[in-house]
């Protein structure tokens, strides 16, 4: 089974898909997670409450949190590094930190969600697929910007397409 995870700065939108089968099991959100008057504190404990739905001997899919095999987690920035999906290491964890500069909304609860998993399923394979990444094959003359040229070399600084992985 594999759990995909789009974690957010107050939610955890998740789905659970067979491997095998292709077959969606379950999906749904966790909200207000770190809010005033929310019993979620963060996102460990959001974490907690989904594996603890997915394995409800009344409702939940799963029979042991141990059927999971694999957590895929929506980033939104990796820049021109990550071209394609990968697995999850210190390197790529620091990689995301640092591009949040570009996206301070976003990766930073994205990685909280990376640490809650990690925590919550231990040895369980984690990848991270980027939005950055659907959109490398724009032509470079789409993704300049009208500034001076060194912004994009020495920082980055181009245009980016989002949300084509959600």
């Amino acid at each position: 089974m594999m759990l995909v995870i789009n974690s957010g700065s107050s939610s955890i939108k998740y789905k659970l898909f067979n491997f095998k089968s292709e077959e969606l099991l379950a999906k749904g959100s966790v909200d207000r997670i770190g809010l005033k008057g929310s019993k979620l504190k963060d996102h460990g404990a959001a974490m907690d409450l989904i594996l603890k739905k997915l394995t409800d001997r009344k409702s939940g899919v799963l029979d042991d949190i141990k059927d999971i095999s694999a957590v895929g987690h929506r980033v939104v920035h990796g820049g021109e590094r990550f071209k394609k999906s990968v697995k999850i290491d210190r390197g790529v964890i620091k990689a995301i930190k640092r591009f949040s500069e570009f996206a301070p909304l976003h990766n930073p609860p994205n990685l909280l969600g990376i640490k809650a998993c990690k925590n919550a399923l231990p040895g369980v394979p984690q990848v991270a697929v980027f939005d950055t990444a659907f959109y490398q094959t724009i032509p470079m003359a789409h993704y300049i910007y009208a500034l001076p040229y060194d912004l994009y070399k020495k920082d980055g600084i181009r245009r980016y397409g989002f949300h084509g992985t959600s």
